[in-house]
């Protein structure tokens, strides 16, 4: 029952612009499942829907996928490890805690960033081959968004 209605959920959220829990009860009903607000609250969390923004200034929710997931344990490697950042033409270096270079590093290289040619990292030291300088720029921009 509860993989049912999982899966109904998913096409729902996938379907419509579900705004409210109240929303998603009410199509869920109308699909015939009897739920309660708690179960729906309940299957929210263990699917991990997230509210993302809607064409009409409201939000809606929606599935995290998969990439999302990975992207977001990425990026707290890259938070939990960086120090600091500065660039050199187009060569950015990324100071990380000590024994922390090669996680940041994989963790930059799985994000794939369209400016990043390739990373080298040593213990404490990423050096990131950028294609140009002010590739290196929008890079350092967008690293400073996620952390």
């Amino acid at each position: 029952m509860k993989q049912s209605r999982h899966e109904k959920i998913a096409e729902l959220v996938e379907e419509f612009e579900i705004e409210t829990q109240e929303e998603l009860a009410d199509k869920l009903k109308a699909a015939g499942f009897s739920v309660t607000q708690a179960t729906i609250s309940r299957d929210i969390r263990q699917m991990r829907l997230y509210k993302v923004p809607s064409g009409n200034g409201k939000q809606k929710y929606a599935l995290l996928k998969q990439e999302e997931e990975l992207a977001g344990k990425y990026t707290r490697v890259l938070r939990d490890g960086f120090v600091s950042m500065d660039m050199a033409q187009n060569i950015l270096v990324l100071r990380t805690v000590s024994g922390m270079a090669m996680a940041v590093a994989a963790a930059l290289d799985a994000m794939h960033f369209p400016e990043v040619v390739g990373c080298i990292a040593g213990d404490d030291t990423i050096m990131v081959a950028v294609r140009s300088a002010e590739e290196t720029r929008a890079l350092m921009e967008k690293i400073g968004k996620l952390l």
